[in-house]
């Protein structure tokens, strides 16, 4: 055995990776070998953190984004003494454990954030740091830094050939977010053989263009590499880029450098021959020596006696600044600030018409003040968005506590962001875009939905009725493709008084993302006092307008902007002899998480006949019209022109919904 207490230590890393993919039949071991001396520097050197409270607000951050290379952070969590048996490394990718094939948020604990898709895990590190920044502006005081900690991320070639990499990059370089270090293990070997194939850029000279501080080192030179981490934790100015040069699957005989290591396990055979290359029992399998396992739990004293000195650092600033200590444990407890309710706005029929995100601009304005933590932006979309916090000022790195974030023409760094601001914990975090560019940050969206994020989604420019921009701009399959989304709650609201409730219940919501899809043009404020209340909403769908006399003969049932066409086409209907019932669907999800009975209330059995109206792709609407009800939808893209024009190319308009309606009830098409 090597005498060297670190190599030691670094190799063992490299055995449990090949021992617990090799027991798997299934992962990637050549990036955990290869990967081993740099992030045992890391976790034994730098990383402060407490393996007993993994929740520990002033921890620092740790990412692996290079996510399929999940073996070596689950090793690493084990050795230092979390809640991660080693018989859990031995169910590796195994049905009911907590060691997946790629970590996952809330399941293993210690995982910071769910990677896996490439260049995610390298984004939501810069909004950790966006978080820490933010907060530390807020709430430290002189002498108190109860924020202070940086965010650390290991990324692979992978990682940074994904366009999300060089828009987070540029963002959180031009932020000069210097608490931000990633340790890029630069192997040059993906999937289909040598980066040459592909990657042949200058990452280094990138990286600089960026305003990023940037060091090469020998990724297995420890010694190296604990000096380059140093060194990025005393700049002051910029965001740090350790480029480790190493070699996939590390001290393997024959499968160093070679791209068969990158997703299969090595072969009994090559296991062996690799630990007697090392040095290593070439028998042992799932082997810690005791001196080593004694080194990584020094983490546990390491973590308990810094988050004890914060503690007392804690509850010394709570005696001096006890409201600003009070709104922290709120935040970290999960809750909202007291008020904040109350300050929502009211609006009225003889207010509008107004479209529906010029109302929610008026709800995020309203409520700014009461909830400190809101912190949020746009795609270089603001004036369009209505995204803006009036007098909070841009965040900026000359100017940390502003509350408005400019992400620039990068939805799909934006979505990454957000998931990282929401994953350190006390910011309630929202981005803005049209809805038709909600298919540039849709992985984001979906890995928020699966992390159960409560981030917010502000989609504006909601249909075709746009108008002139074209169908470029008009969403057609937005909706039905975001509905599909488990976890993602979609609601578009059809008035001021429906945007006032989605907020409250977007912001309630703590278990996962919502959107909110908000109309361009301007839209009645409807007459509550004729219809019911806009917080029915909450429930997902409800009957807006009741037929006049009895049960309903027909149910029209639509969603935002349509929902008026609705109601129009309700009073012709009605004048005709047909009972119309009009239901506004704002959010299926809710709907149908609602009990049977509120279902049926809503939609009653025997399948009455139905009629559903929204200007978007229809997909979805069949499970609510039944086998005697219809769809009006889009089943082409747009076309440039005025709103009014299109409404009537396409059929929406109050005659058009009735003459459909009324072939339905007849059960015979109308001239």
């Amino acid at each position: 055995m090597n005498d060297n207490l670190d190599q030691l230590s670094i190799d063992t890393l490299r055995t449990l990776a090949m021992d617990t993919v090799q027991r798997a039949a299934s992962g990637h071991p050549g990036m955990p070998m290869g990967a081993a001396d740099l992030a045992y520097v890391l976790w034994t050197r730098f990383l402060k953190h407490n393996p007993t409270d993994p929740a520990w607000p002033n921890r620092d951050r740790f990412i692996l984004s290079a996510g399929h290379g999940s073996v070596l952070l689950y090793s690493l969590l084990h050795l230092t003494g979390y809640q991660l048996s080693l018989d859990e490394l031995k169910s590796f990718r195994q049905l009911g454990s907590c060691t997946p094939g790629h970590p996952e948020y809330g399941l293993t604990p210690g995982v910071e954030t769910t990677t896996g898709p490439l260049g995610q895990g390298f984004a939501n590190g810069v909004g950790m740091a966006i978080a820490e920044r933010f907060l530390a502006a807020t709430f430290n005081r002189p002498h108190y830094p109860i924020f202070d900690h940086h965010t650390y991320a290991i990324v692979s070639d992978g990682d940074l050939m994904e366009g999300i990499s060089h828009e987070a990059a540029a963002l959180a370089g031009h932020l000069g977010l210097d608490k931000l270090i990633s340790l890029y293990d630069a192997n040059r070997i993906s999937i289909e053989g040598s980066t040459d194939l592909t990657f042949t850029e200058s990452v280094a000279d990138r990286f600089r263009s960026c305003h990023w501080h940037v060091q090469e080192v020998n990724g297995h030179d420890w010694k190296a590499t604990e000096e380059a981490i140093r060194a990025a934790r005393e700049e002051l100015e910029r965001p740090s880029l350790v480029i480790c040069h190493t070699h996939i699957a590390y001290g393997s005989p024959n499968k160093q450098d070679d791209a068969a290591s990158h997703g299969a396990p090595l072969g009994a055979q090559e296991v062996a021959q690799t630990k007697e290359a090392l040095g290593w029992p070439p028998d042992a399998e799932f082997w810690i020596p005791e001196e080593v396992q004694a080194l990584f739990r020094k983490a546990l004293e390491r973590g308990r006696q810094a988050q004890d000195v914060w503690q007392d650092l804690f509850e010394r600033y709570t005696e001096e600044y006890p409201d600003e200590a009070a709104l922290l444990k709120c935040l970290w407890e999960g809750e909202l600030p007291d008020g904040w309710r109350d300050l929502l706005p009211a609006f009225h029929s003889d207010d509008g018409p107004l479209a529906t995100r010029r109302a929610s601009g008026t709800v995020l304005n309203a409520i700014a003040d009461s909830l400190p933590t809101l912190v949020g932006g746009s795609a270089d979309l603001a004036p369009s968005t209505k995204t803006w916090l009036d007098g909070y000022g841009d965040f900026q790195r000359e100017s940390p506590t502003g509350r408005n974030l400019h992400f620039g023409v990068r939805e799909h760094a934006m979505g990454a962001i957000l998931n990282g601001m929401a994953l350190h914990g006390e910011l309630l975090p929202y981005g803005g875009t049209f809805l038709i560019f909600s298919d540039y940050m849709r992985p984001a969206v979906r890995l928020a939905a699966m992390m159960g994020l409560p981030v917010i989604y502000v989609w504006t420019h909601d249909s075709v009725w746009i108008g002139e921009d074209g169908p470029t701009h008009q969403p057609i399959e937005h909706l039905a493709g975001l509905r599909a989304i488990p976890n993602l709650e979609v609601i578009r609201p059809a008035d001021a008084g429906e945007t006032v409730v989605a907020w409250r219940v977007a912001l309630e919501r703590r278990d996962g993302p919502t959107g909110i899809v908000l109309s361009r043009q301007s839209l009645p404020i409807l007459d509550r006092r004729e219809n019911a209340p806009a917080a029915d909403l909450e429930r997902g769908a409800y009957v807006l307008s009741e037929a006049p006399a009895g049960f309903p003969d027909l149910i029209l049932m639509a969603t935002g902007s349509e929902v008026h066409v609705a109601l129009e086409a309700q009073g012709i209907l009605v004048s005709q002899g047909v009972q119309t019932r009009v239901v506004s669907m704002p959010c299926w999800k809710r709907f149908d998480a609602q009990s049977e009975s509120y279902r049926d209330r809503i939609l009653p059995p025997p399948v009455t006949k139905r009629l559903a109206i929204e200007a978007a792709a229809t997909l979805g609407w069949e499970r609510y019209v039944g086998s005697q009800g219809a769809v009006m939808g889009m089943e082409r893209f747009g076309a440039s022109a005025p709103a009014h024009d299109l409404m009537h190319l396409f059929g929406f308009t109050a005659g058009e919904v009735a003459r459909r309606a009324l072939e339905i009830v007849e059960g015979a098409p109308r001239e």
